[in-house]
């Protein structure tokens, strides 16, 4: 069964002949393919970070049911279709958690915090707030448990290029977009294409 709308088949035939030859591995390049289906911008072939072992390990993680976390709600609604039609993974909205933020915090930030003490094995999803991924990164970075994963792709100017290094510096599996492009459409596809990828190797 498949579970890609013959729309997007068609665009992804368009992608596909106006890509060309590349080097990407296959699921490398199957995200890649939903990023630019989503964004229409063929520049994130030289943006995308998410090598293949790290996709395998995602998509391994995703299969098993992995809770997902992301940051706002926009990412949970452009996820929660693949995830209902597929692992049926529990999508959680971190800026939805109810957490009173300190003065010196923002909301999502405080949601992410509560979140990660809550499911610290689940896969994160930044695709809007680098205050997030900046709080992520830091417990990360003090705890002992490795997520499933981490998705850092915020968008913006502000601590967007920053939160992305912080999250390079760690040891986990990663699938991250340089510079300020993100977003919280780029997150979803990335998603989308993990759940398909596992979809598909259940279903062979």
């Amino acid at each position: 069964m498949s579970l890609i709308h013959p729309i997007a088949q068609e665009s992804f035939r368009i992608i596909d002949h106006e890509i060309g030859d590349h080097s990407l591995d296959p699921a490398t390049y199957a995200i890649l393919r939903r990023i630019i289906h989503s964004t229409a911008d063929f520049e994130f072939k030289d943006l995308l970070y998410a090598p293949a072992a790290t996709v395998a390990a995602m998509t391994q993680a995703l299969a098993t049911g992995v809770p997902i976390v992301t940051d706002v709600r926009m990412v949970t609604v452009g996820i929660q279709t693949m995830a209902s039609r597929t692992f049926a993974n529990p999508v959680i909205t971190a800026l939805d958690y109810g957490q009173a933020p300190a003065p010196d915090q923002t909301r999502a930030e405080a949601g992410m915090i509560a979140a990660w003490q809550q499911y610290p094995q689940g896969l994160f999803v930044i695709g809007n707030a680098p205050t997030a991924l900046m709080a992520l990164c830091d417990r990360l970075r003090q705890g002992s448990v490795l997520p499933a994963g981490v998705i850092g792709v915020p968008v913006g100017f502000v601590n967007v290029v920053e939160s992305k290094a912080a999250l390079a510096n760690l040891a986990v599996p990663q699938i991250r977009v340089s510079g300020r492009k993100g977003g919280s459409a780029v997150a979803a596809a990335i998603v989308n294409a993990l759940l398909d990828l596992a979809w598909q190797e259940g279903h062979a």
